[in-house]
């Protein structure tokens, strides 16, 4: 299935889908970063445009802010990960499926290289403390 064309994909979304686009293989940006990026929206607007609309592109780019792999995908973004060498965290014992999680203090991207600030001029995501 090809991604939407622009009049038919609200502008929000097209612009959530563009910067999942803009994330380096090896890397991620949590739904919040996403949102803190575009200046607009947050983690839970962000979810919802990739889960409607994300198939098109890197959608295992985009992750909680936790590192857990996206519920009942988590074979198929773990298979992405590990083809584009992201940084993981090997799972515990108690852990279901024993299926690890992002590093995500090595994984995690800010934007750096894109175009050096958030779409409305802030700072990049992830550079909060």
């Amino acid at each position: 299935m090809g991604r939407m064309s622009v009049e038919e994909l609200p502008e929000y979304a097209e612009r959530v889908l563009e910067v999942a686009e803009l994330i380096p293989a090896g890397r991620v940006m949590t739904y919040g970063d996403v949102a803190e990026w575009l200046g607009e929206g947050g983690p839970r607007q962000v979810g919802r445009v990739m889960a409607l609309y994300g198939g098109a592109v890197p959608w295992w780019r985009v992750v909680r802010a936790d590192g857990t792999l996206l519920p009942g995908h988590e074979l198929r973004a773990l298979g992405h990960y590990r083809e584009e060498g992201t940084p993981l965290r090997e799972a515990g014992r108690t852990a279901e499926g024993h299926v690890p999680k992002l590093d995500m203090r090595r994984a995690r991207w800010d934007g750096a290289g894109a175009d050096g600030a958030g779409a409305d001029g802030g700072p990049r995501a992830g550079t909060h403390t």
